[in-house]
């Protein structure tokens, strides 16, 4: 094992995976994504691509960010406190799609390595990373198709990595206040270096590599579906709770707040249009009920 990661083949990676996934969804879409360079004062800086009230997509961003800082915030050392008061280094894509059509799903993937620094020890580094898929209407075949490509991308890398990610996933992105799942969940890891250096890269550059396969398939089924005002209401009450998942629970947004990140593209991920209901219920036997009962549920799905 290496004493450091080699920061500059992970960079790299990252912008090609960053153009990759643009280029699909533009062709997804028909428009182009806009192209926002930014420079942080404390170190780094990062691309931000993002697309707004277009045909397909509503609002979407794919962020790759590189930056650095002298003292790790409290959002990555709080599972790490042995960590605390080091130098850091942090590289990612990032991205969050929220199609206009409420039978297509919003969702969610990121990769990243992170490196804490410390003079006269070696390097900590480590991966995280996963992908999520947040439906408004529930499509069983959807479900099964993402989290078969999540699968598909873990397999080579030890056959118990996807039930531990899968579990995890259901784990994290969950509401505690509202006891429920933010969706059908997918796979998410943290504080990954297993097998050294090549092996935790190879394994996530093959979950970021599976992100367009398993996401743009059902883009393409639902974008086109024809929908009224109850489903974007029930779309718009439903991003609620995806607000409130990113601005309570978040690991990643409190940790580009709180190290100073920039604002509009670690707030890129929102939904533009959204809604709040004082103790709304879904009508019995409806398909926004069905989201609930069958979707909103952990459950193994491959």
């Amino acid at each position: 094992m290496p004493a450091s990661p080699d920061t500059a083949a992970i960079k790299t990676w990252l912008l090609d995976l960053q153009a990759r996934i643009v280029a699909a969804l533009e062709a997804a879409d028909g428009s182009p994504f806009r192209t926002d360079a930014w420079a942080r004062t404390e170190g780094g800086g990062g691309i931000s691509r993002l697309i707004e009230d277009s045909r397909v997509l509503e609002r979407g961003g794919v962020n790759f960010s590189h930056v650095l800082g002298e003292k790790l915030p409290p959002s990555a050392s709080a599972h790490r406190p042995e960590l605390a008061g080091r130098r850091w280094e942090a590289m990612g894509v990032s991205l969050v799609q929220h199609p206009r059509n409420p039978y297509a799903p919003t969702v969610h993937m990121n990769v990243r390595c992170f490196v804490a620094l410390k003079d006269g020890e070696a390097p900590v580094w480590w991966f995280g990373g996963g992908m999520d898929l947040t439906p408004y209407y529930g499509f069983a075949e959807d479900a099964r198709h993402f989290h078969a490509a999540c699968k598909a991308a873990l397999d080579p890398y030890g056959a118990d990595l996807h039930p531990r990610f899968k579990n995890w996933c259901d784990t994290y992105f969950f509401l505690k206040h509202r006891n429920e799942p933010r969706g059908v969940g997918g796979i998410f890891f943290d504080d990954f270096s297993e097998g050294g250096f090549e092996h935790a890269f190879a394994m996530t550059r093959s979950v970021g590599d599976a992100f367009i396969d398993a996401y743009l398939p059902i883009l393409e089924r639902r974008k086109a579906l024809e929908y009224g005002e109850r489903e974007r209401d029930f779309q718009a009450y439903r991003r609620g709770r995806y607000v409130e998942f990113n601005l309570v629970f978040d690991r990643g947004t409190l940790f580009g707040l709180q190290s100073g990140g920039r604002t509009e593209s670690i707030l890129m991920s929102m939904p533009p249009v959204v809604k709040w209901r004082y103790d709304w219920q879904p009508e019995p036997g409806s398909p926004e009920a069905a989201l609930y009962t069958d979707f909103l549920v952990a459950k193994n799905w491959v």
